[in-house]
């Protein structure tokens, strides 16, 4: 698989998701399950365009269509330095066409953790002392 010219390491890169969105980057998480850890990090950095789903399957990444190229230059006033197309499963009933524009990107491989979600209840921790109450006797 390859992102703008850019082949991602071997692996299971079905499930994605955006772990950061703001004016300086725009960050992927990428894995073949997100609940716990992902393998693959994709940054854009200055993002300038970003029109995705916060999380996705399975993306088909290609060279942007000249329709695209021509949109966003509307949009921006100026041609783009990187131009990403993609289409994805978000769950719906056909894929969804997304489209992101940006300065620069990077490809971070490696395990990276996750902290548990919101809500969700932390796992037992090992207990100060094993047993009951020592007497003061």
């Amino acid at each position: 698989m390859e992102i703008a010219g850019r082949k991602l390491p071997e692996g299971s890169w079905w499930d994605w998701e955006i772990t950061a969105c703001d004016a300086g980057q725009l960050r992927l998480a990428a894995g073949y399950d997100l609940t716990y850890h992902h393998g693959l990090e994709v940054i854009f950095t200055d993002p300038l365009f970003v029109s995705c789903p916060p999380a996705f399957q399975d993306p088909v990444f290609r060279p942007p269509t000249p329709r695209e190229t021509a949109r966003l230059a509307r949009i921006l006033g100026e041609a783009a330095p990187l131009v990403v197309a993609f289409e994805a499963d978000a769950g719906g009933r056909e894929a969804v066409s997304c489209l992101v524009a940006a300065e620069a990107l990077a490809i971070r491989p490696g395990l990276v953790r996750r902290p548990p979600r919101a809500g969700a209840e932390a796992a037992p921790g090992p207990r100060e002392w094993p047993g009951p109450p020592l007497p003061t006797d």
